[in-house]
């Protein structure tokens, strides 16, 4: 729960902060796909995303870390965001207010 709570936490900071966060919370891992970079106990969260435009955060998905990122994590990142690319308005979450 507390991972959780640290986890959401780096999250609100992306929000806030977007394309200005830097180490140690956040970094560039390569083309375009980024990380944010909570710890919690020695245990190495990581939480990949991108950015649609200036505005747009989407997160693709978490996971913890070993040595480093692992290759297929980032091209799953990587495909997502084609994704995304292709058909925002598909791949976009409505809230209703």
């Amino acid at each position: 729960m507390k991972a959780q709570v640290k986890c959401l936490a780096y999250l609100s900071q992306l929000e806030d902060r977007g394309h200005e966060l830097r180490r140690p919370v956040a970094d560039l891992l390569r083309d375009g796909i980024y990380e944010l970079r909570p710890t919690y106990a020695g245990i190495h969260y990581r939480i990949l995303y991108f950015f649609a435009g200036r505005d747009a955060v989407i997160v693709s998905h978490g996971l913890i870390k070993e040595a480093a990122v692992p290759a297929a994590d980032i091209e799953r990142a990587i495909v997502r965001r084609r994704k995304f690319e292709a058909n925002p308005r598909v791949h976009t979450m409505k809230t209703e207010l």
